[in-house]
């Protein structure tokens, strides 16, 4: 299966590490590069192949489900989905515009041809997704989407989300207006707990605030001081009340965690809240130590060590620090001597459950299954502690 919108945003959050966590990739940066534009160039034809037309979905999910098999064996039909003026799905389309701007960004040094033609095909996938507004889920595509990779959340936060990162990409001005003029209608001004494939909000914010805090004349920032201060709401729902500082198991604030304290929201795969999350941590860290800054809580504030502090601790858990003693990415082959030639090197899994119980059982996929976009976050992640050595 080739599903759209899970892909894109995994393509996403890789290029997001390559931009900002590169620096710390070392003899490793080409193979985040080679990952990167796997998922960018198949982006690249399935938004330029066909003018008006974006290919967001390969596959029927409810036939290729049922099928334990090898993609290289596989010899049943490959019915293909697309998004059009008449067919609309502004969600994937933002996203996949998304995804190759932030790409743009990650090989603007490395490959500046290739970069630039990740950003034209951008502009034209954001064109598509705005002037044809709607859900693909809603439409004639929600039969084969759904209930796998519906668009929850909507559409209008990819829109925001794409507008930003091709700001970043190009710093054209015009994304920037977009944003003011869109930010209202396109949920800026709400509060928001949790980032995934599906839901881009905070994701959004973390973003526009490192051009407010970057104060750079090419971002243009008046009016953008909204997002630092939701930027700063969702690291105050997690860090709140000395989070840091606390016992493992303490619960401050909104945000949720496990006895054990691992980030915790409701539904399957909680591993790639963790993950996201975590990253965004980091993310936000970083520029605002870069600007000499912190997150305001309350009366009081939160500085970048902290939510290093935290990032580290969720690192810990999904490597084995936990009460089960578990590690939810798969290394275990470095001590077997035993073959297996389905084996996933290196996945993280879906993870425990609210109480940090984790059954080890195929039918128990939201535990057991892992997902490109639970792990694409954690490659700028781990560089980041590997490359400063603060583990």
């Amino acid at each position: 299966m080739k599903f759209g919108l899970p892909m894109a945003f995994t393509t996403t959050m890789l290029a997001w590490s390559v931009a900002d966590f590169g620096k710390y990739m070392g003899s490793d940066l080409p193979h985040a590069r080679a990952a990167v534009r796997w998922g960018a160039d198949y982006l690249l034809k399935a938004a330029t192949s066909t003018p008006g037309t974006l290919y967001v979905q390969v596959g029927d999910p409810g036939q290729d489900d049922k099928c334990w098999e090898r993609p290289e064996d596989m010899d049943t039909p490959r019915a293909v989905y697309a998004v059009t003026a008449s067919t609309p799905g502004s969600d994937v389309a933002a996203e996949t515009a998304a995804a190759l701007a932030a790409s743009a960004v990650a090989f603007r040094r490395a490959d500046p041809g290739y970069a630039a033609s990740l950003l034209r095909a951008a502009v034209v996938a954001f064109e598509l997704a705005d002037r044809h507004r709607g859900s693909y889920s809603e439409g004639t595509l929600g039969a084969a989407v759904c209930p796998f990779y519906c668009s929850y959340s909507g559409y209008e936060d990819e829109l925001l989300w794409a507008a930003a990162w091709l700001h970043r990409a190009s710093g054209n001005a015009t994304f920037m207006a977009y944003v003011r003029a869109n930010g209202a209608q396109d949920g800026a001004g709400n509060d928001d707990y949790s980032s995934s494939w599906d839901d881009k909000r905070i994701g959004t914010k973390v973003l526009l605030a490192r051009a407010v805090l970057r104060r750079d004349r090419r971002q243009n920032v008046p009016g953008l001081q909204l997002y630092k201060a939701h930027s700063d709401s969702y690291i105050c729902s997690l860090v709140a009340g000395g989070w840091c500082r606390a016992p493992a198991g303490s619960r401050p604030g909104t945000g949720q965690y496990k006895p054990g304290g691992l980030i915790y929201r409701e539904g399957d795969s909680n591993m790639q809240y963790v993950t996201t999350t975590t990253f965004l941590l980091l993310a936000y860290a970083r520029y605002l130590r870069t600007a000499g800054a912190t997150a305001a809580c309350g009366g009081g504030e939160v500085a970048p060590a902290e939510l290093v502090a935290l990032a580290k601790r969720q690192v810990d858990y999904i490597l084995g620090k936990n009460p089960a003693g578990t590690s939810f990415m798969g290394f275990a082959y470095l001590h077997s001597a035993a073959p297996d030639a389905n084996l996933l090197v290196g996945a993280v899994v879906g993870g425990p459950d609210a109480h940090d119980g984790f059954v080890d059982d195929r039918d128990s996929y939201g535990q057991t299954e892992p997902a490109t976009y639970i792990n694409a976050p954690l490659v700028g992640v781990l560089a980041y502690f590997a490359g400063t050595a603060k583990y």
